[in-house]
């Protein structure tokens, strides 16, 4: 198909298993299993269904006639009607009890929520499969100090195992809303054409507590527990909002990680994995692109982009329906998921393959520490007799001449030679060495990524089944 327009996100980046969930098959055989579930329930509830008709339905729930729907819809303009027609060209005994009592929603909406559901569970398998390849990598190098960055100006050290922490964080947080969505999921269930329920109150003569029933009885086939009490002729749109906000945050975190190893790439500090043979530019060969950062990044803005898309349909819908969610619901619900799981399969990549260069990480560490230093050095001055005022004025002094050498004349910080030469602060290079130890300077970075670890991404690795297997991806 290389003459028709054809998404990069199904060429290039999801999975194999998240296609499959936004797949034609996965959707009309989902619609025939509603139709089963609805005709199964309403015989249960004494309706003139019979069981040689549910039978017929049953044997061809997922062989489905996509040539004679197809032709259908050319004629009539309504796809659940062409496939209503379609499956009961297969079914002729049970072709007048198909869709019986039943809006178009019935399928479309309730097949939505259904194939929403199933992609978020594969989004959490590897949001966790994630979390748990960065918890090791933050385990590993929980004691490696490293210089902070705020403002993207040195600061304070860290370690770079609690930098690592910062991002698995954000994975919980993104967890956390997605378990919420799960644990308080609902289908649509059988609420007629605008939410009354009046097709299914004419069908049971009257009988309110049936058609509660049915509502029911047709959830729980579809291994739902619950239903939404009231609905429109849709559910609310709302709940498209909700989870498309919940992939933007995964999006969010997503970009944040890429952003920062994409600068600690440029830094030779850490490096995204890279292939004996990839080439990281045509022109430049030395060179080695955090492509993959840099593609998570591109991924990412376009799902926090799309998630405007449901929040602007729930904002517009009138009254009890209107058409205008259905061509963008087509759209920015199953390309978001697409988007996403391609995030999380490049994030398990690089996040599993990390380059940590060690002696860069020293290095620059140790350039940096002496203007951090100051404070430790001027203090201890003070307790030998020193005066902090007149400390303080001699360390502005030398750190300025210091700085110009490192930033005007390109040359190594000399501030501890500077010091160690000054007979007012009375200490030598080797005490000065003693006191810029970097560790002394990394604060509870080490113990914070223990207990973080232990209280808070264990029980999660504990409790939940993520063994998802992760994707490969295009490099």
């Amino acid at each position: 198909m290389n003459d028709i327009y054809n998404s990069p996100l199904s060429q290039r980046y999801s999975g194999e298993k998240m296609k499959g969930i936004f797949s034609n098959d996965k959707k009309f055989k989902t619609w025939r299993r509603l139709w089963i579930a609805l005709a199964e329930s309403e015989h249960e509830l004494g309706l003139p269904v019979s069981q040689e008709q549910i039978d017929e339905l049953i044997k061809f729930k997922d062989d489905i006639n996509y040539d004679v729907a197809r032709e259908q819809e050319k004629k009539v303009r309504h796809d659940v009607m062409s496939h209503v027609y379609a499956y009961g060209v297969q079914c002729p005994k049970a072709a007048g009890i198909i869709h019986l009592g039943a809006t178009s929603c019935f399928v479309g909406d309730n097949t939505d929520l259904i194939i929403m559901y199933e992609a978020l569970e594969l989004v959490k398998e590897k949001l966790i499969k994630v979390i748990d390849i960065l918890s090791k990598f933050a385990r590993e190098y929980k004691d490696m100090p490293t210089l902070g960055f705020t403002h993207y100006q040195p600061a304070q050290p860290t370690t770079v195992g609690k930098r690592a922490t910062l991002w698995i964080q954000d994975l919980v947080i993104d967890l956390e809303e997605i378990n919420h969505i799960l644990e308080n999921k609902k289908l649509r269930g059988a609420k007629g054409t605008t939410g009354t329920q009046a097709s299914f109150l004419e069908l049971f003569n009257g009988d309110f507590e049936k058609v509660k029933k049915l509502d029911r009885l047709v959830a729980k086939k579809m291994g739902f527990d619950r239903v939404f009490p009231v609905t429109s002729q849709t559910y609310t749109r709302k709940v498209d909002s909700i989870i498309l906000n919940a992939l933007s945050g995964i999006a969010q975190s997503a970009s944040k990680f890429s952003s920062d190893i994409r600068l600690l790439q440029n830094l030779k500090e850490i490096e995204e994995p890279f292939e004996k043979s990839q080439i990281g530019s045509s022109a430049m060969a030395y060179k080695r692109n955090p492509m993959r950062s840099e593609r998570m990044a591109s991924l990412s803005r376009y799902v926090i982009a799309a998630a405007l898309n449901p929040a602007m349909t729930a904002s517009t819908q009138w009254f009890e329906r209107t058409l205008d969610d259905s061509a963008n619901k087509r759209i920015s619900v199953p390309e978001s998921f697409l988007a996403i799981d391609g995030i999380l399969n490049l994030y398990a990549n690089v996040a599993d393959g990390l380059v940590v260069y060690d002696k860069v990480i020293e290095k620059r560490l140790l350039s940096e520490l002496p203007f951090m230093a100051t404070e430790n050095i001027m203090m201890d001055a003070v307790k030998n007799g020193g005066d902090r005022q007149e400390l303080h004025e001699k360390i502005r002094v030398h750190s300025m001449g210091a700085g110009k050498k490192v930033k005007v004349e390109g040359l190594e910080n000399d501030l501890i030679e500077r010091i160690a030469a000054d007979e007012a602060f009375g200490v030598s290079v080797e005490d000065l060495e003693k006191i810029l130890e970097p560790s002394n300077y990394i604060g509870c970075a080490s113990m914070q990524v223990d207990d973080f670890l232990d209280e808070v991404v264990r029980p999660i690795l504990e409790s939940e089944d993520f063994e998802a297997s992760i994707d490969e991806i295009q490099v």
